[in-house]
């Protein structure tokens, strides 16, 4: 039979075939180490976890929640913008929670769009960000993902030249997949473009707190008159561990706000109350636990750029973000991100994103996260060093070029 419409316009998924990879290595007895998926396994901050056991069973809370956001959890967000950026938000107005920022992009998407309608997307870039808007029947232009200054050259290019013209441009800093981080100077430039050209800004922050050198990766709201273009989505997942919590928020313009909570509210009934609860406790509490997971993730990021460049492998250092991009190695580039990701679960146990599931720019790149402890990851460096030794003699069949090291 034919496939349904909107499952047409979907590109195969790229990450499925490293995933099978991955299930046929374990169940042949493999101990792979998973550095592809960004799933937080540090746990949850002990403070959050005894609110949520406190909340559960009490009279009310296993009723329906509110899609919106209880109103306690939206005070405490925007207490948070305040807070970190200097930004008041109205919590009745310009926040509504999300079940994390996946959903909330991919339901903004269904708000704002039109069949045809054409959004602006950088590539490489998360999936959500470009599959939202197609499965709500829209149109995604590719743009580069570096914040440099020929992003707006590109951008205005894309404007001039895309019938109709663009309703949005997505952005994300710290970048998921490459960890390119954007500064309040970019932001700046940014919202006077937007307006200019009559377009929204949707920003994906979800790793504002994962940094690594004393440099706090801005809001583009801290820009004056960005609340009239700008809608901007956070999530708990990265900053507090609480991915498996799905709670997310997205903030900023009072219109898409709204339009956001009207389809939200035939879609939901907003995360577990107890859950909702917890999540006002980890906003409005200690921070401490916020630096104990940057200094964990930037421990981990340094063991894995010098084990695996003792190993052969030079990856560059992120600055931000639970990722490093790394170019594949110079012998297995024509292979391709696919190919060589299941090579490396095949033969050596760890796996790793290919980079052309993040967007055409991403090949010949692969996405590492260190959602490993440290052992793990120098364990994963011993397994691709012999990989690397070994690939010439091994591997001359499947990768003639190594023979020419």
């Amino acid at each position: 039979m034919e496939e349904f419409y909107r499952i047409k316009r979907l590109p195969p998924y790229v990450f499925e075939t490293v995933n099978r990879a991955k299930a046929a290595a374990r169940n042949a007895g493999a101990d792979i180490v998973d550095l592809g998926m960004g799933n937080p396994d540090l746990p949850a901050p002990q403070h959050v976890l005894d609110k949520l056991k406190e909340t559960l069973g009490k009279p009310r809370t296993d009723r329906y929640s509110s899609s919106k956001g209880i109103p306690g959890l939206r005070r405490a967000q925007a207490a948070y913008y305040a807070r970190r950026f200097g930004v008041k938000l109205n919590p009745d107005t310009q926040i509504v929670t999300t079940l994390g920022s996946k959903e909330g992009f991919a339901n903004v998407a269904q708000a704002i769009t039109a069949p045809g309608d054409v959004v602006l997307v950088p590539d490489p870039s998360y999936p959500i960000h470009a599959f939202g808007f197609l499965m709500a029947g829209g149109v995604v232009r590719s743009v580069p993902s570096d914040p440099t200054p020929s992003f707006f050259s590109t951008l205005e290019r894309a404007i001039t030249h895309s019938i109709p013209k663009p309703i949005a441009v997505v952005v994300c800093y710290p970048s998921n997949p490459t960890a390119h981080v954007a500064d309040l100077d970019f932001y700046k430039e940014l919202v006077p473009f937007a307006k200019k050209h009559g377009i929204y800004i949707l920003s994906d922050l979800a790793y504002a707190e994962v940094y690594f050198e004393n440099n706090p990766p801005p809001s583009v709201l801290q820009v004056n008159g960005a609340m009239d273009v700008c809608v901007e989505f956070t999530s708990m997942s990265k900053t507090y561990s609480m991915a498996g919590w799905r709670m997310g928020f997205a903030v900023g313009n009072e219109r898409i706000i709204s339009a956001l909570t009207r389809v939200k509210s035939y879609l939901d009934y907003g995360a577990f109350t107890p859950v909702q609860v917890a999540a006002t406790a980890a906003l409005n509490g200690p921070d401490d636990c916020i630096k104990e997971m940057r200094d964990t993730y930037k421990r981990r990021r340094d063991v894995l750029v010098e084990s695996f460049g003792r190993a052969g492998w030079d990856v560059p250092p992120p600055k931000a973000s639970m990722f490093a991009w790394s170019p594949i190695p110079e012998p297995f580039r024509e292979l391709g991100s696919v190919e060589f990701s299941k090579l490396l679960v095949e033969k050596a146990e760890v796996a790793v994103a290919p980079g052309t599931g993040f967007g055409e720019r991403g090949e010949g790149f692969v996405r590492i996260a260190v959602v490993e402890n440290e052992q793990r990851i120098r364990q994963a460096a011993r397994n691709i060093r012999r990989f690397l030794e070994t690939a010439p003699e091994k591997l001359h069949n499947v990768v003639p070029l190594a023979t020419r090291r």
